[in-house]
């Protein structure tokens, strides 16, 4: 049985050690063999690994599946459903659109602004949840995240691109007039 395990936290000091595996409906945590080097803390991984290949220690046993963790909950996904599709323009960024915290975002919010365009924000900093669930809803794993008439449309490095092309002003006059 393989399994992704997609939140972990560790000391950033931590080199090299073994991450304690806790099976679904038991108290009892199994040591695995899985290694993590350098990681941030509170910093999402996502890792693979075998379920057999778990060290067996005296007084552990192998005891049913392992819960993955997914950071997009159903409510969470209803909740970004309805706010994508409740606005013609939604930036998720980092900060607002008053005081952008990232020269991407701010980026963003200029081209926005520049094309006079309506939008509303999202500032993903508020809420680590939502951060870890954005990327999973998206499949993108940076911000800032534009989404146009209810549609994921990217990141800065898009935005950016459609900009100077003159694709993006289309593409927002055709969204605003229907």
């Amino acid at each position: 049985m393989t399994c992704a395990l997609a939140v972990l936290s560790v000391p950033s000091s931590a080199k090299a050690s073994f991450l304690m595996v806790k099976p679904a409906g038991t108290t009892a945590a199994i040591p695995s063999l899985l290694q993590y080097h350098r990681l941030s803390p509170y910093t999402p991984r996502a890792f693979t690994f075998d379920y057999n290949a778990l060290v067996n220690r005296v007084g552990f046993r192998r005891i049913g599946p392992i819960r993955c963790i997914s950071a997009l909950t159903p409510e969470l996904k209803t909740s970004l459903d309805k706010v994508v599709t409740s606005h013609k323009v939604v930036l998720f960024m980092k900060g607002t659109k008053e005081f952008p915290q990232c020269g991407f975002s701010h980026t963003v919010v200029q081209i926005l602004k520049s094309l006079n365009v309506p939008f509303e924000t999202v500032n993903i900093l508020e809420n680590d949840l939502l951060r870890h669930g954005l990327k999973e809803y998206s499949n993108w794993p940076t911000f800032p995240q534009l989404y146009i008439d209810g549609e994921f449309f990217g990141g800065c490095d898009i935005a950016v691109e459609t900009y100077k092309s003159g694709q993006l002003q289309e593409l927002l006059e055709k969204t605003l007039c229907s």
